[in-house]
């Protein structure tokens, strides 16, 4: 299985709002298949504003299904809006049992 950690830091104008239109946008990848598990998160509000505001933990069975996902144009559509309410991403793609 492979695990993929992608995190977002919103910029601040508009964050609020933005951070609600990244939720409601980001239900639009749960109907693609290759998705094993599905879990989005927020900052909790008496985190370090320091923190990441909003991130995806999704399990592929394997690497191919990740790369099938990538390629999906529910995702690109969902990063196409997130980068213009971004300030900066991180993510991981690991290998579990």
């Amino acid at each position: 299985m492979i695990r993929h950690i992608c995190m977002f830091k919103l910029k601040e104008e508009n964050k609020e709002a933005n951070l609600k239109e990244a939720l409601v946008r980001v239900e639009m990848l749960r109907g693609i298949e290759q998705i094993q598990r599905f879990e989005v998160v927020v900052n909790d509000s008496e985190a370090p504003e320091s923190n990441y505001e909003i991130s995806l933990i999704f399990d592929f069975k394997n690497m191919d299904d990740l790369m099938i996902y990538q390629k999906d144009e529910r995702h690109i559509a969902f990063g196409d809006f997130i980068k213009q309410i971004r300030e900066s991403r991180a993510c991981i793609d690991y290998r579990f049992s």
